[in-house]
């Protein structure tokens, strides 16, 4: 009886462990990004996927605008309620990282079968490497040019297969498919006072052998003066001031601009939206012959340092790792590490980005990149509102600069 007692009770605890991990809730990982879900939303789709795989993981997704991104992290971290893994812009990592804020990977990394930072292309891997430690994982990158509608070209006399290759050809070319009757401008871009200023400000200035440490070297001044001179004649709408890349872009796709400064992640949009023939061109230089300069673009995937769920994170990290193969043709990133892209989407596109990433510079690597970058924004907008000229404008920047830099 003892026996048969003793049997019922192991057999009913079994039963019990069983019951108890079938009902288990599943562990839920809080994700934000900047994707929007129908573009399509690289996250979303990663989520969907890896939740497909692993049922006992939930990862609950929240989108956050670009423009709100630092305010929204710094509250996060200032409170405690930081999601367990995020996109981070890639000048920003090093910021996060020095705070402390984020999970050092390094140990994880070296016991994961599928990353090998050493693949990383350079440019992409020191954004997410702070004091010799590995914070976070690129999801891939991009970099800007100049798409241009080729039918436009031709309907104003101009040879599509010769696109701008200086600031002054881009200044006439835009000049001569401005069309203020039919609301079309000959440039859309992006001067708006966040990140994207600076970020498509940079290349400009650093083609000249300006930086952003060097931000009011006479080269940098010029880049200015030419964006000066493009808003004052009406060339590219005024909205450029106050509109992201998304929406500067919108207006190009909708024909209500020519040409367009924005990167490869437009192209999944375009895919859907653009009847005409869209073609891709470097950025042009001050003068031909000049060093060439675009800039690193897209973000890393991190995990915060006050993650319940590290374990569960990297393995989500992991995964979108092993998709890099697949990022250009479903979202138009350009991969982090070698890949080979089979009948790569928008071929002649891909060569283009894939040549300008060669040229492609990191912002930064700064702890206090977005100090830096607010006052690279601030003088942008006080030379195109005429508050003050681009020279003073950018030696105030400067002043700001070296007082962070130089600290």
């Amino acid at each position: 009886m003892a026996n048969f007692t003793k049997t019922l009770l192991l057999g009913a605890t079994g039963v019990l462990a069983m019951t108890a991990a079938a009902t288990a809730e599943p562990v839920e990982l809080n994700v934000w990004t900047i994707d929007r879900q129908a573009d399509p939303g690289y996250n979303y789709v990663m989520a969907d996927e890896f939740m497909k795989l692993h049922p006992d993981i939930k990862i609950n997704i929240k989108r956050v605008e670009f423009a709100d991104w630092a305010n929204d992290v710094m509250r996060a971290v200032a409170t405690g309620t930081t999601p367990d893994v995020a996109y981070v812009d890639n000048p920003n990592t090093p910021f996060l990282s020095a705070k402390g804020a984020l999970l050092d990977l390094t140990p994880y990394i070296a016991d994961s079968k599928i990353v090998d930072t050493s693949k990383i292309f350079p440019g992409p891997l020191s954004s997410v490497t702070w004091d010799g430690k590995i914070y976070g994982l690129p999801r891939g990158s991009n970099t800007i040019a100049l798409y241009y509608n080729a039918d436009m070209f031709k309907a104003a006399g101009l040879d599509p297969d010769k696109p701008p290759q200086t600031w002054e050809e881009l200044y006439e070319t835009a000049k001569k498919l401005t069309d203020p009757a039919k609301n079309v401008y000959g440039l859309a871009f992006s001067a708006n006072s966040n990140e994207e200023g600076t970020f498509q400000f940079l290349p400009w200035a650093q083609s000249t052998g300006a930086d952003f440490d060097h931000i009011a070297d006479d080269g940098a001044v010029r880049a200015l003066e030419m964006w000066q001179k493009i808003i004052d004649e009406k060339l590219a709408s005024p909205d450029t001031l106050i509109r992201g890349q998304y929406d500067s872009m919108a207006s190009f796709n909708a024909q209500n601009a020519a040409m367009g400064i924005s990167g490869p992640w437009e192209l999944p949009r375009m895919a859907k939206d653009v009847k005409f023939d869209v073609r891709v061109a470097l950025l042009p230089t001050e003068k031909v012959g000049d060093t060439r300069a675009s800039a690193l673009g897209e973000g890393n995937n991190v995990i915060f340092a006050k993650s319940k769920h590290p374990k569960e994170a990297f393995l989500y990290l992991e995964y979108m790792y092993s998709q890099m193969p697949r990022v250009w043709n479903e979202f138009g990133f350009i991969p982090s590490y070698p890949v080979e892209a089979k009948d790569p989407k928008w071929a002649p596109q891909y060569k283009v980005f894939e040549e300008s990433m060669k040229y492609a510079r990191v912002r930064g690597p700064s702890p206090d990149w977005a100090k830096i970058s607010k006052a690279i924004s601030t003088a942008i907008q006080q030379a195109l509102t005429h508050q003050a000229d681009a020279k003073t404008a950018l030696t105030t920047a400067q002043a700001t600069i070296d007082g962070i830099v130089k600290k």
